[in-house]
């Protein structure tokens, strides 16, 4: 009978949020980690062995959009992507297809699709309906979504409206009194139709006109709108995707006036640029949309200087033939695929710029874990902590849009062709390898919902 006090040990180069541990270890019993170390390993029942290889946190991507397009059933596919991009636990947006999650009825539905359908683990946000709403807060929050999400914009009356001031400061006061953050969509809504009926009726439909009918004026006239009743009610109100360093500077404006005030940086906003809309046309399509170049370099400022909550995807798989350019660009659906190179692009990124690894382990896990009040059972390599691990192989990759694991009309990636410093070798979840660098190895359901674990409000150092 074996007597080991452990059930596996993982070996590589052990990466934490301030540190890497070189020919470090990671003992797990159960699901849980149990043990961290460096040197000779503990005995275990089993070890899998990455030395030279880094060893980080699952991900934990703080936005994404599994149904919008295709309802419940987009679930299993995504998830099975991000098992594959080491993303062990999503957090999945509201805005379902053909309901948006609005009550706690709805949300125990999504909850029971999520347990029979998902390869990763998976919390879930919540909103209200475009009127009346306001009343299913406490149900949602009690039964365990972990934020809120509002939008200025509406893309559809029911499953995506704009929230009214009136409605949203009441909703606001409301969530205040969960401790939950609320994530809000942050365009205006009639300086956008302006501007799209004013370049429609002047034939402009190519891809650059996405971004000019689109304009930063446009996000922070609405981050200001949504940061003023942060102050007023006292609820946590966060930007969903800033594509503006502006953004963070006005949460951190708001804050030092005490409101409850953060934003997020999806990726692309990290090392995309307008160009790269015009040249991907549709499949570059994306609300807010991409900025310039010396925007993107803020942006990095921005994340220097620590004023970024965390960075996440914003994975909106929408069907390949929603997404094609046929001389409208505002026809396209928008969103994009990236649940599956997060983790090589995000390492790449930062090698690029010369920083560290251990900001990865920081910023797409351990940070979106904690302003989702998912801690401390995910985002980090913590003793007590869900065995939830990534491993990176270093070498020079390219990533490719067919290798995706997902439906097959959502293998689209606008990186594809795009040179990565590092590829996804495995990822483990609960103990379990669920991704072996070529095969997802768990079934569907093996992924679990996870509900907010307290509320206490993060916002950061």
């Amino acid at each position: 009978m074996d007597q080991s006090p452990f059930d596996r040990v993982i070996l590589g180069d052990i990466v934490l949020p301030d540190a890497v541990l070189p020919g470090g270890y990671v003992a797990i019993r159960g699901e849980a980690i149990a043990a961290i170390g460096q040197g000779a390993p503990p005995p275990a029942a089993a070890t899998a062995d990455y030395s030279g290889k880094l060893v980080l946190p699952g991900l934990v991507d703080g936005h994404m959009h599994t149904s919008s397009s295709t309802g419940w059933p987009g679930i299993e596919g995504a998830s099975m992507s991000a098992a594959a991009g080491g993303v062990t636990t999503c957090v999945d947006m509201p805005y379902d297809v053909p309901r948006p999650v609005t009550d706690a009825g709805i949300l125990r539905e999504k909850v029971a699709v999520v347990e029979a359908t998902s390869h990763v683990d998976m919390a879930l946000y919540g909103t209200i309906t475009k009127a009346g709403g306001v009343e299913a807060i406490a149900g949602l929050a009690e039964a365990g979504v972990c934020s809120f999400k509002l939008s200025t914009y509406e893309y559809d009356a029911v499953r995506f409206p704009r929230i009214d001031h009136p409605t949203m400061l009441a909703a606001f006061r409301e969530i205040a009194k969960t401790g939950l953050m609320c994530a809000i969509h942050n365009e205006d809504q009639e300086l956008v139709q302006r501007l799209t009926e004013e370049a429609k009726a002047t034939g402009r439909t190519d891809p650059i006109m996405h971004c000019r009918t689109r304009p930063p004026l446009a996000e922070s006239m609405a981050d200001l709108e949504i940061f003023e009743m942060a102050l007023e009610t006292g609820c946590h109100v966060h930007i969903a995707h800033s594509s503006l360093a502006r953004g963070f500077e006005l949460a951190e404006l708001f804050r030092r006036q005490g409101a409850k005030t953060s934003g997020e940086a999806c990726i692309q906003y990290l090392c995309m640029t307008e160009e790269d809309l015009v040249r991907l046309e549709g499949f570059g399509k994306c609300n807010p949309p991409f900025r310039t170049a010396a925007e993107v370099e803020r942006m990095w400022g921005a994340f220097a200087a620590g004023s970024i909550a965390y960075v996440s995807t914003d994975h909106a798989p929408w069907p390949r033939e929603r997404k094609v350019y046929k001389g409208d660009i505002f026809a396209p659906g928008a969103g994009l695929t990236g649940l599956q190179s997060f983790a090589p692009l995000i390492f790449t990124l930062l090698e690029e710029r010369g920083l560290p690894v251990t900001l990865m382990a920081r910023y797409c896990a351990e940070r979106p874990a904690r302003f989702h009040g998912l801690a401390p059972k995910k985002g980090a390599i913590r003793i007590g902590a869900d065995a939830d691990l990534l491993v990176l192989e270093r070498g020079e990759f390219t990533f490719d849009e067919s290798s995706i694991r997902d439906r097959e009309d959502a293998r689209w990636s606008p990186y594809h062709g795009r040179s990565m410093r590092a590829r996804v070798a495995a990822t483990w979840l609960r103990g379990a390898c669920i991704w072996d660098g070529e095969t997802v190895l768990a079934r569907p359901g093996a992924g679990r919902f996870v509900p907010r674990q307290h509320q206490e409000t993060y916002l950061g150092e």
